[in-house]
C-alpha cells in the first residue's frame, strides 16, 4: 500500500513540474491526460487486485483435494499434498477464495503460511556489535572483527570438524602448538584453531574414566566447550538446521578472532586440579583472553574465597596481561550464590533477548492454549488421549509421565497425541523427555503434550528439539483448561475405563522465532551478589556480577556425540541457557576491544565494557529481573545484573577507565582480615605493615561497593583518558538511599593518556537495613558518557 500511494504522489509531482515548464502547451495537456489515465489505473488495479498468499487446507479422511478444489475455487494453484500423517494441502491463492474453502463441505481447517523468517545467533544484532565483525569472509579494516587475538577456552574441548571452527583463506596461519589423540588429529588445528592440548590426569586419578565417551583428546564429546567457543569466536554466516528446519545463520561475537582450546572437563570426572592446569599453561602459551565457564560450584572451605588456588591462579594470568573472563554461576535467584568472587576477573551475569520461540496446542473447541518446543506442527486435528487412560488393563507400570512404552496399549495411542504429566518422576529426576521421545516414537504416537500436573503446580519449560510434534505446557492453570476439555469429551465405562476418546487436537509451529518481549531481563538462574569472602558468606566490598550479557536461549555449535545430553544426539548447533553462554559473548566483545587497543591491560578493557553497559531494556525502562515467582518480575540491581548489560559500540570508545595493576590487587588483599603471610605464601605479594592498609573499596574498580559504612568514608578512584583529543568531564551522582555523596574534583579536563585522581566523600544520614544503591555518571565534552553503581550498607550515623 505505502508503495502504491508513494508511486502515485511522485507521479503528481512530477506533473506539477512539467507544468510550470511548459504551461498552456499543447504538449503538456498530452501528458496530463495519459498521466491521469495511468494513475487511474493504478487505483483500479491497487482496489480490485487481491495478493495471493499460500493456505494450509485439513480436510475430512473422505475428502478429495482435487474435487473439492475444482468445486470451490475459481484461481488457485495447488502446492503440495499431505497423505502421510494427513489429508490436506497447500493452496496459494487469494484470501476471499481462502474464505470460501473455510465455509466447504469437508474442510475441517484453513491457516494462512505466516512464512519463516531467517534467523541468526542474534545475540550479535541485539547487542549492536558493528554489522561487518560479524562476517569472516575476508578481512576489514573498517570494523574490529578479533583478527589476531587468540583466546584460550578451558572447557570440554571442542568439535574441530564443525563449520563455526573451519579455516579461512583470509586467514593468516598463526598456529601455536596441537595434542593429537581420538578423533583429533593433528590436522584440527587449521589456523582457525591454533592450539589444543587436553588435562586428564586429575580426573583419572579419581575416577575410570569410559574410554567410550572420556577421550584423551581436545576432541569436545559433551558440546558445552564446542557452544562456548563458537558464541565467542565462531565463524561468521554459518546456517544453523535442526532436523532439517532451517533457523538462520550464526556468528560468534568475534569471529575472526582464533581459539586455543585447552580440555579440562570429561563426562565422567571433572577436577580443579585439571582446569588449575589449563589456565596454567594458557598463561605460558600467552593467550590474549581466557574464558572460564566452568569452575567450581561453591567456596573454599576454608579461607578467602580471593586466595584459593583457582582464583589465584586467575590471578596469575591477570598478572600475565590476559583478561579473565567467567561465568558467575547458575545458583540463582538466591542472593550471594555467585561463583565468580575476585576483583581481578570479569563475573558475567546471564539475561534472555527479544526472541522467544511460541508453539500452541488446538483444542477440538478451537481453544489454543500456549507453550514451547522447537518441533513442526500436526497440521491436522488428531485423537487426543491422556497418557493414563491408555495404560494397559491389569498393567502395573505407570503410564501417565510416559516413561515406557511397555505401559500403554498400543492400540489406544498409535496416531494420537498424548498428554504426558509432568509429575514426581520429573521433580525427582527420575524422569526425562528422552524417555517420552522413545516411547512416543515406538509407539507411534502423532505427538506428545507434556503438562504440568495441576498437583505439583507450574514448571520452567526451555524450548528444546524435537524430532516429532511435541510441547511442553508448563502452566498448570492452561493443562486444566485442557483436562477440562479432555474429559467433556471422554466416555467412560462402569469401570471407568474410556471407551471412545472424543476429543481432538493439533500441535502448531514451534520453530518460528517471534520478537518484541520485554527485554533483557536477567535469568532466573543466574547467580546473584553480593560477592563474599569465605564460606560463611561474609560479605566482600567488591561488586559481583560485574556484568550482564544474553545467556538465555542461545544458539551456538554443538558435538554431535552429545554424550551427556541425549536429546541433542545428532545435532551440529543447539539452544542453550547458562552463564555459560553468557560469560563467551563478554570474551568476544572483549577480543575486539582487544584488537582496537592492542595495549590496553586487562582492567582497562574490562572498565570500558563496565562504564558503559546500559541498566535500561529496550523500552527505556529499568532492567528487570526474574525471581522465584516464575509468573513476576522485579526491579533489578547491580548485585543481579552488576553494571548493567554490555554496549559492545560504546565500549570501543569509552573515554575514561578505571586502570588497576597487580600490586593494586595485592592491597586489596592486605586490606583484608587475615594473616599477610598468607598472601605472602599464595601471591608472593608483600603487605607493607609500616603503613595502614586501605579500605577494600579503595581498589580501582568502575563501581563502589562497601558492605558495611559506620559514619563516613573517603574513597579513591584513578581514571586515565584513552580517548585521542583533550576532554572535559562532570560528574554527577545519585546516592544510595541514606547516604550523601562528594566527588573533588567534580570537574576536571584531561589530555590523551592522562591520569586523574578522584576523591570520593561517602556519608551515612540514615541507618539501613539492607543495600542500597546509586551511581555516579561522568559526562564528557566530546560525548563520552559513563556510569560505575553504588552499593551501601548504610550501618550507622556514626
Amino acid at each position: 500500500m505505502s508503495i502504491f500511494f508513494t508511486l502515485t504522489l511522485l507521479l503528481f509531482l512530477y506533473i506539477n513540474i512539467y507544468r510550470k515548464t511548459v504551461k498552456g502547451s499543447h504538449r503538456m495537456m498530452e501528458f496530463r491526460s495519459t498521466l491521469s489515465v495511468l494513475i487511474a489505473s493504478l487505483v483500479l488495479v491497487y482496489c480490485f487486485a487481491e495478493e495471493r498468499q499460500i493456505y494450509l487446507v485439513l480436510m475430512e479422511e473422505s475428502s478429495n483435494e482435487d474435487h473439492l478444489l475444482q468445486n470451490t475455487l475459481k484461481s488457485y494453484t495447488k502446492l503440495q499434498s499431505f497423505k502421510h500423517i494427513m489429508n490436506g494441502f497447500a493452496v496459494h491463492t487469494t484470501p476471499s477464495e481462502a474464505a470460501k474453502l473455510r465455509q466447504a463441505n469437508g474442510v475441517k481447517l484453513v491457516e494462512r503460511d505466516r512464512g519463516v523468517r531467517k534467523m541468526t545467533t542474534y545475540t550479535p544484532k541485539f547487542l549492536g556489535v558493528p554489522s561487518k565483525s560479524r562476517v569472516c569472509s575476508k578481512k576489514t579494516k573498517t570494523s574490529p572483527d578479533g583478527e589476531g587475538i587468540v583466546v584460550g577456552f578451558v572447557d570440554s574441548g571442542i568439535d574441530p570438524t564443525h563449520p563455526s571452527f573451519g579455516f579461512d583463506d583470509g586467514y593468516e596461519d598463526l598456529r601455536l602448538f596441537c595434542e593429537k589423540g581420538r578423533f583429533f588429529p593433528l590436522s584440527s588445528c587449521n589456523g582457525k584453531i591454533v592450539g589444543a592440548r587436553f588435562f586428564s590426569a586429575g580426573a583419572r586419578a579419581v575416577a575410570k574414566l569410559n574410554s567410550s565417551v572420556d577421550f584423551l583428546s581436545p576432541f569436545d564429546a559433551e558440546g558445552h566447550g564446542s557452544h562456548v567457543a563458537s558464541i565467542a569466536a565462531g565463524n561468521g554466516g554459518v546456517p544453523v538446521y535442526v532436523n532439517g528446519f532451517f533457523y538462520g545463520f550464526a556468528s560468534g561475537m568475534a569471529p575472526r578472532a582464533r581459539i586455543a582450546v585447552y580440555k579440562a572437563v570429561y563426562p565422567t570426572m571433572s577436577t580443579l586440579t585439571d582446569v588449575v592446569s589449563a589456565i596454567d599453561q594458557a598463561v605460558i602459551d600467552g593467550v590474549d583472553i581466557l574464558a572460564l565457564s566452568v569452575g567450581p560450584n561453591e567456596p573454599p572451605e576454608e579461607g578467602l574465597t580471593f586466595l584459593s588456588i583457582y582464583d589465584i591462579a586467575i590471578l596469575s594470568a591477570t598478572r600475565a596481561g590476559i583478561l579473565v573472563v567467567q561465568a558467575v554461576g547458575n545458583n540463582g535467584p538466591a542472593p550471594a550464590t555467585v561463583v565468580s568472587y575476585s576483583p581481578w576477573a570479569v563475573g558475567v551475569a546471564a539475561s534472555g533477548t527479544d526472541r522467544v520461540y511460541p508453539a500452541s496446542l488446538l483444542l477440538g473447541n478451537g481453544q489454543k492454549v500456549g507453550g514451547v518446543g522447537l518441533s513442526g506442527p500436526t497440521f491436522f486435528l488428531h485423537k487426543l488421549v491422556l497418557a493414563k487412560d491408555a495404560m494397559k488393563q491389569n498393567g502395573t507400570i505407570p503410564s501417565e509421565e510416559c516413561q515406557y512404552p511397555e505401559a500403554f496399549d498400543p492400540n489406544l495411542v498409535q496416531n494420537s497425541i498424548v498428554l504426558c504429566s509432568f509429575s514426581q518422576g520429573f521433580l525427582n529426576g527420575t524422569s526425562s523427555l528422552t524417555a517420552i521421545i522413545h516411547t512416543a516414537t515406538t509407539l507411534r504416537f502423532i505427538g506428545f503434550a507434556l503438562i504440568a500436573n495441576p498437583n505439583y503446580g507450574d514448571f520452567i519449560a526451555e524450548p528444546i528439539p524435537f524430532r516429532l510434534p511435541g510441547i511442553l505446557i508448563p502452566n498448570a492453570s492452561d493443562s486444566q483448561a485442557i483436562l477440562k476439555y479432555y474429559e467433556a469429551n471422554t466416555c467412560k465405562d462402569a469401570n471407568g475405563m474410556v471407551s471412545e476418546f472424543k476429543g481432538k487436537a493439533a500441535i502448531g509451529e514451534g520453530r518460528v522465532a517471534s520478537f518484541g518481549s520485554q527485554a533483557p531481563t536477567v535469568s532466573r538462574f543466574s547467580s546473584r551478589g553480593p560477592d563474599y569472602m569465605n564460606m560463611n558468606r561474609t560479605v566482600a566490598d567488591v561488586l559481583k556480577p560485574d556484568i550482564l550479557a544474553p545467556g538465555h536461549q542461545i544458539w551456538a555449535a554443538w558435538s554431535p556425540l552429545s554424550v551427556t545430553e541425549p536429546l541433542l544426539k545428532g545435532y551440529q548447533f543447539a539452544l542453550m541457557s547458562g552463564t555459560s553462554m553468557a560469560a563467551p559473548h563478554i570474551v568476544g566483545i572483549a577480543a575486539l576491544i582487544k584488537q582496537k587497543n592492542p595495549s590496553w591491560t586487562p582492567s582497562m578493557i574490562a572498565s570500558a565494557m563496565s562504564t558503559t553497559a546500559t541498566k535500561y531494556d529496550m523500552n527505556g525502562d529499568l532492567i528487570q529481573a526474574e525471581g522465584f515467582d516464575i509468573h513476576r518480575l522485579y526491579p533489578s540491581t547491580p548485585f543481579d545484573l552488576g553494571a548493567g548489560l554490555v554496549k559492545p559500540t560504546n565500549a570501543l570508545d569509552p573515554g575514561l577507565v578505571f586502570p588497576a595493576e597487580y600490586e593494586d590487587y595485592i592491597n586489596f588483599l592486605c586490606s583484608l582480615p587475615g594473616d599477610p603471610a598468607v598472601i605472602k605464601n599464595t601471591t608472593g605479594g608483600q603487605c607493607n605493615a609500616s603503613e595502614p592498609q586501605p579500605h577494600p573499596a579503595d581498589l580501582n574498580l568502575p563501581s563502589v561497593t562497601i558492605s558495611s559504612l559506620v559514619g563516613h568514608q573517603v574513597l579513591h578512584r584513578r581514571v586515565k583518558n584513552v580517548g585521542t583529543k583533550v576532554e572535559t568531564y562532570v560528574w554527577s551522582v545519585i546516592p544510595p538511599n541514606g547516604t550523601t555523596i562528594n566527588i573533588n574534583p567534580p570537574w576536571f579536563t584531561i589530555a590523551p593518556g592522562g591520569l586523574q585522581n578522584l576523591e570520593i566523600q561517602i556519608k551515612v544520614t540514615q541507618k539501613m537495613n539492607h543495600f542500597t544503591f546509586g551511581e555516579i555518571v561522568f559526562t564528557g565534552s566530546l560525548n563520552h558518557i559513563g556510569r560505575i553503581p553504588l552499593s551501601v550498607l548504610a550501618v550507622s550515623v556514626s
